[in-house]
C-alpha cells in the first residue's frame, strides 16, 4: 500500500499506547507514486480533516514488545540515462505505422527486473516537451511524451530529470514535461519543476511501510541559462572543472542541498539523491562526484546514484551510503568503439531493509544484484534498437565478443569496491 503522511512520534506506556496522530493525503493503491497524493506542505502542522486516528490499546508487556526490534522490506531497480535521438524516434514512429511512437518493442527486456520491484527508477536525459514544441534531437533536445509512456508501462515509477539537456527547449519544454509526469499519477519525477511551490513541496511516500522521498540535481545546463527569478525550472548544482573545494559557486549551492534534505530527512526512513553530474566517457569518478557522495553521505542521505558520464563508473558504501558514481546509457544511439563503452549500463536490483529497534531506524540494502545490459543497434541503418541483459543468451547474438565486454565493464565498476556482486553472462 502506497500513501504519503508526515510521520509522527508514538508514545508507549504500560496502560495503553497513546493516540496517535499522522497527517495522510489520499491514498493509492500499490507502491506507486503520485505528485498530487504524495505531497505535503513542510507549513502544515494544523490537524486537517483528512487526517488519520488511530486508538491503539496496549498492556503490560508494551515496553517490551515495544523493544522488540521489526522488519520492513522493499525491492528497487535503478537504471541509467534514457537519451532520445532522431534515429530512435523515427525507428519508433516506423514501429507506430506512423502513427505515434512506439517505443515498447525496443525497452521490452527491462520488465524481467522491473515487475520483481516495487520502486524502479530511471533517469530522463532528454525533456519529454512532446511533439506539440516540435521533436529535436543533439545538441538540444526534445522528446515524445510517447518515450515516457513506454517506460511507464513497464513499472518505472521514480524519475529523474535534472540533467545538463533539461532546458534544451527552454522553458516551455519543462513546463509541457511537468504537465506529461503530473498526469502520471502512479510516478514520482523530481528535479524540474513548473513553479517554485512545486519545487519547494515536501515530498514524502510510502511502500511496504517505508516512507521515503528522491531529490535530484545536475552539475549544468549546457551553457543554456535558466530564466532569471525561476531558478526553481530546474535544480542546478554547478560543478563545471575539477577543484571543488575552490569552486565557490559549488560550495554555496551545498546550502540548498543541505536546506532540502533537511525539510525531508526526519519524515522519511529512506532517502535517495539524484545526481547529474562528472566527466563525459570517463571511467573515473571527478573530484566533484567524490566531493558530492561525501557531503550527500556526511548529511544522512542513503541512495546516491550518479549518471551523465554515459559511461560505467565503480561503486561504493561511504559508511551506510551506497553510491553508484554513474550507471551508464541505458538507452542512446550514440557512437561505439571497441568496448560499446557508450551502449553498456548497470541495471541494479536490491532490497531496501528498514530495521526499527529501541526507537531506532536503520536503512541497509540486501540482495544486490548489478546486470550488465546493452543497448543494440544497427550501424548501418541506425534502425533496430533493442536493450539486452548480459545474462540473456540473446546476448550471444548481438554483441559478438561479450566476454571480453563483460570483463572489461566488470573490472571498472569493482574497482573500488570488488565486494559488490556482478550478475554473470550467459554462457
Amino acid at each position: 500500500m502506497f500513501r504519503a503522511l508526515k510521520k509522527r512520534g508514538i508514545h508507549i506506556s504500560k496502560l495503553f499506547m497513546s493516540l496517535v496522530l499522522i497527517a495522510a493525503t489520499a491514498v493509492s493503491s500499490g507502491c506507486n507514486n503520485s505528485t498530487e497524493s504524495s505531497t505535503v506542505s513542510e507549513s502544515n502542522e494544523e490537524i486537517g480533516s483528512n487526517e488519520v486516528l488511530f486508538v491503539l490499546e496496549g498492556n503490560d508487556d508494551a515496553e517490551s514488545e515495544a523493544a522488540a526490534p521489526t522488519e520492513s522490506t522493499l525491492k528497487m531497480s535503478i537504471a541509467g540515462d534514457y537519451i532520445i535521438y532522431d534515429t530512435t524516434y523515427n525507428y519508433a514512429n516506423s514501429l507506430a505505422g506512423g502513427d505515434g511512437y512506439d517505443f515498447a518493442p525496443m525497452v521490452k527486456n527491462l520488465r524481467q527486473f522491473t515487475e520483481k520491484c516495487d520502486l524502479n527508477y530511471y533517469n530522463q536525459e532528454t525533456i519529454l516537451g512532446g511533439t506539440e514544441l516540435g521533436l529535436s534531437s543533439y545538441p538540444e533536445f526534445n522528446s515524445p511524451w510517447e518515450a515516457g509512456d513506454a517506460m511507464v508501462d513497464l513499472g518505472y515509477n521514480l524519475v529523474s530529470t535534472a540533467t545538463n539537456h533539461t532546458m534544451d527547449a527552454r522553458e516551455a519544454g519543462i513546463l509541457s514535461s511537468c504537465e506529461y509526469w503530473n498526469s502520471k499519477e502512479n510516478v514520482f519525477m523530481t528535479g524540474s519543476f513548473d513553479s517554485r511551490e512545486s519545487r519547494d513541496e515536501v515530498h514524502v511516500l510510502e511502500c511496504n511501510g517505508i516512507t521515503y522521498s528522491m531529490l535530484s540535481y545536475t552539475y549544468g545546463t549546457n551553457g543554456i541559462p535558466v530564466p532569471e527569478g525561476k531558478e526553481y525550472l530546474v535544480n542546478v548544482w554547478s560543478a563545471e572543472g575539477n577543484d571543488p573545494q575552490n569552486d565557490a559557486e559549488y560550495q554555496n549551492y551545498k546550502n540548498q542541498v543541505k536546506k532540502d534534505i533537511e525539510a525531508v530527512r526526519d519524515k522519511v526512513d529512506f532517502l535517495i539523491v539524484c545526481i547529474h553530474a562528472g566527466i563525459e566517457y570517463q571511467a573515473d569518478e571527478s573530484a566533484y562526484q567524490d566531493d558530492m557522495a561525501k557531503f550527500l553521505a556526511d548529511n544522512g542521505v542513503d541512495l546516491v546514484i550518479g549518471t551523465h558520464p554515459h559511461v560505467i563508473e565503480p561503486a561504493e558504501y561511504i559508511g551506510d551510503t551506497l553510491v553508484y558514481y554513474s550507471l551508464g546509457n541505458l538507452f542512446c544511439a550514440q557512437m561505439q568503439d571497441q568496448y560499446y563503452n557508450k551502449v553498456v549500463s548497470i541495471l541494479a536490483t536490491f532490497t531496501v531493509k528498514k530495521t526499527v529497534e529501541n526507537g531506532e531506524t536503520k536503512i541497509t540494502f540486501e540482495d544486490i544484484d548489478n546486470e550488465l545490459m546493452y543497448c543494440y543497434y544497427n550501424q548501418s541503418t541506425w534502425r533496430d534498437y533493442y536493450i539486452v541483459p548480459f545474462s540473456s543468451p540473446e546476448i550471444k547474438e548481438y554483441l559478438p565478443g561479450y566476454q571480453d565486454v563483460y570483463e572489461h565493464y566488470k573490472s571498472i565498476f569493482l574497482k573500488k569496491d570488488p565486494t559488490l556482486p556482478v550478475a554473470e553472462y550467459a554462457e
